[in-house]
C-alpha cells in the first residue's frame, strides 16, 4: 500500500489543490495488517488565513502503531484533534474505516465514541471516583448496563495496576496513575482508534515508564494507536511507522529504524541531531 506525501508551501491558507512532492514518496513500513481504519487525505487546517496543517495524507492500519513527531508547533496535536473530529477541518477528508466522518452531514458525536482520546493532561473528572470516571462513557454514550459497566472497569483498573484505586478521587493519585487511569478510561469504550497526544510530557520523569509500559501493552495485545510523542526510544521500539511532521507537512516518514536511524531528509537529520545531543534517543 503506497503512502502519499504532503507539499510544502509558505505556510498560509492554500487556495487550490496542495501540490504533491513526489521527490519524498519512501517505501512504506511493515504492517501488520492490510486493512486501513484511518484514513487522511489532503487535510489542511486553518485558523484564519494561515494554515497549520498543509496538505497531510496518512494512513493507520488495523492493528497498526505510528508516531508522530517533530517539534513542538510541528502540528502533531492537531491532527489529533482533527483526526478524532474534535476540530473542524479546513480541507481534505478523513475517512475511518471507508467513511467519510469529515464530512459536515456526519453525526460528530457518534463518530467521536468510535475514538478513544488520551491527552497530556488527564481531565479525569475530579468530582468522581476512578471507577465512575471509567464507567460514564460506556454507560451514558453507549449505553452499557449499570453491572457491566462496573465489572469492564474493574478488569480494567486491574490490568493497568490500579485495582486498589477503584474508589479514590483522582487528587488522591499520582501524575502517572492520573494517566493511566484515563487510558483505562479511554479504552473502556473499546475504540477503533486510540489517539494518544504526549500523554507523558506532563509527567515527572520517574512516572513516564510505568505509563509507557501500559501503551507497550496494549500495542502489543493489537490495538490500533496513532499517538504524538517526543519519547523517541519507546517510538523506535513499539511503532511500526514513524511520521515526522515539520511545519505542517509530513518531512518524512517509514520504519522506525529508518525514520530514527538513517533519515535521508536534512530536516529530520536537524531534528534528530537535536534530539541525540538532549539525550533522549
Amino acid at each position: 500500500m503506497t503512502r502519499r506525501r504532503s507539499a510544502r508551501n509558505d505556510g498560509r491558507m492554500p487556495s487550490g489543490p496542495v501540490a504533491r512532492d513526489t521527490s519524498l514518496d519512501l517505501p512504506p513500513g511493515p504492517r501488520r495488517s492490510e486493512e486501513v481504519v484511518l484514513d487522511v487525505r489532503g487535510l489542511v487546517k486553518a485558523y484564519d488565513d494561515t494554515a497549520v496543517l498543509r496538505g497531510i495524507d496518512l494512513t493507520v492500519a488495523e492493528h497498526e502503531v505510528v508516531t508522530l513527531i517533530g517539534s513542538s508547533g510541528s502540528g502533531k496535536s492537531t491532527l489529533l484533534r482533527c483526526a478524532g473530529v474534535l476540530e473542524p477541518i479546513s480541507d481534505g477528508q478523513i475517512l475511518l474505516d471507508g467513511q467519510d466522518i469529515s464530512d459536515p452531514r456526519v453525526d460528530a458525536d457518534g463518530v467521536r465514541a468510535r475514538f478513544g482520546v488520551v491527552f497530556q493532561a488527564f481531565n479525569l473528572f475530579p468530582h468522581m471516583t476512578v471507577l465512575d470516571n471509567i464507567t460514564l462513557a460506556p454507560r451514558v454514550v453507549h449505553g452499557v448496563p449499570a453491572k457491566e459497566a462496573r465489572q469492564r472497569a474493574e478488569a480494567l483498573l486491574d490490568r493497568v495496576g490500579l485495582a486498589d484505586k477503584a474508589d479514590a478521587y483522582p487528587d488522591r493519585l499520582s501524575g502517572g496513575q492520573q494517566q493511566r487511569a484515563a487510558i483505562a478510561r479511554a479504552i473502556a469504550v473499546e475504540p477503533r482508534v486510540l489517539l494518544l497526544d504526549e500523554i507523558t510530557s506532563a509527567l515527572d520523569p520517574e512516572l513516564v515508564g510505568e505509563v509507557l509500559a501500559l501503551v507497550r501493552e496494549l500495542a502489543g495485545g493489537g490495538a490500533t494507536i496513532l499517538m504524538a510523542t517526543h519519547e523517541m526510544g519507546f517510538a523506535k521500539q513499539v511503532a511500526d511507522h514513524v511520521v515526522f511532521l515539520d511545519q505542517g507537512v509530513v518531512c518524512e516518514e517509514g520504519p522506525p529504524a529508518r525514520v530514527l536511524g538513517e533519515p535521508t531528509q536534512p530536516r529530520t537529520q536537524e531534528f534528530l541531531r537535536r534530539v541525540i545531543d538532549a539525550g533522549r534517543l
